[in-house]
């Protein structure tokens, strides 16, 4: 036959020339037209295509398959792309090969792409060895002032005159040095001063950045610009510089030699402290404020209730900063405590140091027991540090 069927009339046996509609049912012979949706051919070998759901059964195809064929024991030549799942026997000619071409791994696109990426690995590298470098060369400039003051906690007069700075001592088990710190610098009554001062410098530090970062962060008002520039001012003058006008003042209240001179002091703000509050707590939904406030709450019960539990890691990390830097704190100790019994631990390491010499090694015995406890607390707590330092930085 060499005319084409219609749709819908069922033919017997015999070949086909023609190009075959929906619905054709064929039974015989080869058929040399395409096929389209629901046929159902029956009999011999088919060279035309087939579309989605079409039920075959008998001898094998030459033509390609999509999803939905349904056949019984024949091959089936259908080109798989990656994920299908096939039942029968293997797949044409050409399969593989259009497969690998779905997955995007073949041809010369794929070749230039691995270049790329075998390009990478030397600049990766590169990187990587500069950023290990710079990590080696910071910690061997941090590290090597330490060994030389542990060295030298270590060995006897004698010893540390004749000897290097990085030459360890012969006795790793002389702790007269650590004694003799101990004892004659008072060392005991220098940690005592040193808590009393830092707890109270720390609990009024924490009560006064707080409350003015709250009203900076929750009001407005008319010189709140102003408030916040004359902060920096007094971040960019220099402390030193105006030590003779503080003096002054500290001396009129009557503070000199006693330990509220350096309460006071350490009791202001600094700059960095009411940035680190100001930006945490502009973190903190003002719903939570409206809400107290709704429920009958003032101003000061919202921020003693709401504002400062919330912000204990900004205060961790404020308390931890400051706090390192009071127990560190040499001149002003030195220069409004001069009592031998207001000794705090920075200036009894100056108790060793005379008109006529030094006792180096027993200051650096001093020096590692005063190191000690700021290293441990530093070592367990840094984590609040970092997340106290960046909380509030993204929203």
């Amino acid at each position: 036959m060499t005319n084409s069927d219609t749709e819908g009339p069922n033919s017997s046996i015999g070949p086909t020339g023609g190009s075959r509609t929906h619905g054709d049912h064929p039974v015989g012979g080869p058929v040399g037209g395409s096929r389209a949706r629901g046929d159902h051919p029956v009999g011999g070998p088919v060279g035309g295509s087939r579309a989605r759901g079409d039920h075959a059964g008998g001898g094998p195809f030459g033509g390609p398959r999509t999803l939905g064929d349904h056949s019984a024991g024949r091959p089936v030549a259908v080109p798989r792309a990656s994920g299908e799942h096939s039942v029968g026997g293997p797949p044409a000619r050409g399969a593989t090969q259009n497969s690998t071409r779905l997955r995007g791994t073949g041809g010369r696109g794929g070749r230039s792409s691995a270049g790329v990426r075998r390009g990478r690995p030397g600049l990766a590298s590169v990187a990587a060895a500069g950023n290990y470098t710079s990590l080696v060369v910071a910690s061997v400039i941090v590290l090597v002032p330490l060994v030389v003051v542990l060295f030298a906690a270590f060995k006897t007069h004698a010893e540390y005159s004749t000897s290097g700075p990085l030459t360890p001592p012969r006795d790793w088990l002389n702790f007269d040095n650590f004694a003799t710190a101990w004892s004659k610098g008072h060392m005991l009554r220098g940690f005592w001063n040193t808590t009393v001062i830092l707890v109270i410098s720390l609990t009024g530090t924490v009560f006064v950045g707080t409350l003015a970062a709250y009203a900076i962060s929750r009001f407005s008002f008319t010189l709140k610009r102003v408030v916040l520039g004359l902060f920096l001012v007094a971040a960019l003058v220099p402390g030193v510089t105006t030590q003779v006008a503080t003096y002054q003042i500290v001396k009129s209240m009557g503070l000199v030699n006693t330990p509220w001179a350096a309460i006071v002091l350490f009791l202001g703000t600094d700059i960095v402290s009411i940035y680190i509050f100001i930006q945490f707590m502009q973190s903190i939904p003002r719903s939570l404020d409206e809400a107290a406030v709704i429920d009958g709450a003032n101003r000061f019960t919202v921020y003693r209730k709401i504002v400062l539990p919330l912000m204990r890691p900004a205060i961790a990390t404020v308390v931890i900063i400051k706090g390192i830097a009071i127990y560190n704190e040499f001149y002003i100790p030195f220069l409004y405590m001069r009592s031998p019994e207001l000794n705090v631990i920075s200036t009894a390491l100056f108790r060793f140091k005379g008109p006529y010499g030094a006792q180096w090694e027993t200051i650096a015995a001093c020096t590692m027991i005063v190191i000690l406890p700021t290293v441990v607390i530093f070592l367990l707590l840094q984590r609040f540090i970092y997340n106290g330092v960046t909380a509030g930085a993204t929203k």
